[in-house]
């Protein structure tokens, strides 16, 4: 079964590692996604804004398609939503290029023009710190990682500059994405937006209550506007205190808890692949079709293949100008 992944870090580790994506001993390469039958891979820039500024994602973004330059027979980028058909039709796996930290446009709308024209059709607007968009449910400048994790933050929500940023985004034909955004924030984007966006990597908090998972009311919301969560392989978000091991099956429960709030629609794969440390039953990219058979006792052939790509593929081709 043909695959959509809203989110890996995989571009971000290879360039500071100077590595190559056709063959790593990453989660994802270009053999292990063939192999699983990826359809199309959202690569996310990762910037941590506490050590590096938007000259490091820029360079990341030249790495980017110098790998992709390097394989055009085997993978090549999208712009425009045709491009996932065309590339399909030809035989070569789909790159979509996003943003993990929107503040790298330094607070300059003029730059998140320029990123558009870079390729960037997906912005995470947060990542674990506050910035001049908005706030995520905790800062990571607050205290330990894992004491945080279950702090949410309902005050504090989208600035007045990412209000603009939201809605610059919108007309551009760049999908919003609240993975990391406060709870505030992600109502805010409710307000303040009005096509479908994304959480590309979040799970059900309802079963695995940490801040970075989406409440019942969220998904139920997120539903309602036509967007999509992208279920997170990280076993930390998949199952309370679990810092070790992701089993398909709490990943199954999580898809099935999505659909059961918000619809078949509403729930895609985020695996967060390349950005997660713990050990994983789905081992990389390539072990796709183990989730596939494991859906296959709760959800039809039609089901499955929304979840696995046409729900994101509905929200692309609805947002991509």
């Amino acid at each position: 079964m043909k695959y959509v992944d809203m989110h890996c870090d995989t571009i971000t580790v290879l360039y500071q590692n100077n590595g190559d994506l056709l063959r790593n001993e990453l989660h994802n390469d270009l053999n292990k996604m063939k192999k699983g039958e990826c359809l199309l891979q959202n690569f996310a820039v990762f910037t941590d804004i506490a050590e590096k500024d938007s000259s490091f994602t820029e360079a990341s973004i030249r790495y980017y398609y110098e790998q992709l330059e390097k394989y055009p027979e085997l993978i090549r980028p999208v712009y425009r939503y045709d491009d996932i058909e065309k590339n399909e039709k030809d035989g070569c796996i789909s790159a979509l290029l996003t943003l993990e930290e929107g503040s790298v446009i330094d607070n300059d709308l003029h730059k998140l023009d320029h990123f558009y024209d870079e390729g960037v059709r997906m912005i995470t607007l947060t990542w674990n710190y506050p910035n001049g968009i908005g706030f995520p449910n905790f800062s990571m400048q607050d205290g330990d990682y894992e004491d945080l994790l279950y702090h949410i933050n309902e005050k504090d929500g989208l600035t007045p500059f990412g209000i603009e940023y939201v809605r610059r985004m919108e007309e551009l034909g760049i999908i919003v994405d609240v993975s990391h955004l406060s709870d505030r924030g992600f109502y805010d984007v409710l307000k303040y937006t009005t096509k479908p966006f994304v959480a590309s990597h979040s799970c059900a908090r309802a079963l695995c209550g940490v801040a970075r998972n989406l409440s019942d009311d969220m998904i139920e919301k997120l539903s309602q506007r036509g967007g999509v969560v992208g279920l997170n392989y990280c076993s930390s978000f998949i199952e309370d205190h679990n810092e070790e091991f992701t089993k398909i099956s709490d990943m199954v429960a999580h898809i099935r808890h999505i659909v059961k709030i918000g619809g078949i629609d509403c729930v895609g794969l985020g695996s967060d692949f390349d950005g997660i440390e713990n050990r994983l039953e789905i081992k990389d990219a390539s072990g796709m079709n183990l989730l596939y058979e494991a859906l296959k006792p709760y959800f039809t052939e039609e089901e499955i293949r929304k979840i696995f790509y046409e729900n994101v593929l509905r929200v692309y081709k609805e947002v991509f100008k």
